[in-house]
């Protein structure tokens, strides 16, 4: 199984000046985290996408890019690229030349997100939210088959035999996973397309997404997929300490996020009750102590089956250094120990 890290980029809000911290601080210092994230042996980084004053990261592939010239052998994927609001022929053209850049390493997560700022900011409909993703979905699955390419959609103007360049290391193909919330229909649609899920894990308890997945391992067999091929991913919020007090003190962090986007949710404020909860065994956080969070890492697999496990890091913006041991931690002791 891959143990991997993903980030958003989350930028932490200052009372005393009433602004966000600086994003150009908050995107070196992650450059510099997945270079260590490579150094401690980390499978895989994921970088999330987001159009709003709290995430520093409106490209991926900018940041991956960057990451790609200072690593070796860390994977480097989005985690989403909100291929909605995207265009896919760039999709490709900007994850080919991240996997020129990095000899092979770049990947493609695609999802709707969980945020809509990207449609206006775009000029698109969200009148059109599953179409525009179905659309795009099968053009840039096209594009990563074929050289030459020939499409037609209702959306976006058609394709008559136009070339996508440039082409990826493994013959022009690159992995493009397809991200899910929990929505059925989505995961169908990846299972029939012999899509690798990820499955975003971020709230309840992760036992009720198994029926989901077992679905999912049912249609991609029924589709007549090769079940060696298979792999299942899921993306929780991920925290590791063996100090108890920075464990206690990363519930601000954690309580300020979700706070913040649930104001636009009309969800409850964040408890304490609730942090405790998800940090049991039976609950979606994975937040503790490395023998804590590895167990619970295990766990996942041997109630999923999962290929790969990726911790979301970064929720609440820790501080950099708080963010660098948890990574250190996570890459020496949990993945080694779930292995």
């Amino acid at each position: 199984m891959e143990l991997g890290i993903g980030m958003f980029g989350d930028l932490a809000f200052d009372q005393t000046t009433g602004k966000y911290k600086d994003a150009g601080v908050k995107i070196r210092e992650i450059v510099q985290q997945v270079k260590r994230m490579d150094e401690v042996g980390i499978d895989v980084f994921a970088m999330g996408e987001h159009h709003r004053a709290d995430y520093a990261v409106s490209s991926p592939e900018m940041v991956l890019a960057a990451a790609a010239s200072i690593t070796k052998n860390i994977k480097l994927a989005s985690g989403v690229t909100v291929l909605s609001s995207s265009e896919p022929v760039k999709v490709y053209e900007d994850f080919a030349t991240l996997d020129l850049i990095s000899n092979g390493r770049a990947e493609i997560f695609v999802g709707r997100g969980s945020f809509i700022e990207s449609f206006p900011l775009y000029g698109y409909s969200l009148e059109n939210y599953e179409q525009l993703f179905d659309e795009k979905l099968e053009l840039l699955l096209k594009i990563n088959a074929e050289e030459n390419v020939s499409w037609t959609g209702k959306l976006r103007a058609p394709m008559k035999n136009q070339t996508v360049y440039p082409r990826a290391t493994n013959d022009g193909k690159l992995p493009i996973w397809r991200a899910v919330g929990g929505t059925p229909q989505s995961v169908l649609s990846a299972a029939k397309l012999g899509m690798p899920l990820v499955v975003a894990i971020i709230g309840g308890m992760p036992i009720q997404f198994k029926s989901l997945i077992d679905f999912y391992k049912q249609e991609y067999l029924a589709a007549g997929h090769n079940e060696s091929e298979m792999q299942i991913a899921i993306h929780s919020h991920t925290f590791v300490s063996e100090d108890q007090k920075v464990i206690d003190g990363y519930f601000h962090n954690y309580k300020a996020q979700m706070d913040r986007i649930g104001a636009s949710r009309g969800w409850s404020p964040y408890t304490k009750m609730q942090y405790d909860g998800g940090r049991a065994k039976d609950g979606a956080l994975f937040v503790g102590n490395t023998t804590e969070v590895a167990n619970k890492i295990a766990y996942m697999k041997e109630i999923f089956g999962i290929t790969r496990f990726i911790g979301h890091m970064d929720v609440g913006a820790p501080e950099n250094d708080i963010m660098m041991k948890s990574i250190e931690l996570f890459g020496e002791k949990v993945a080694p120990s779930v292995r």
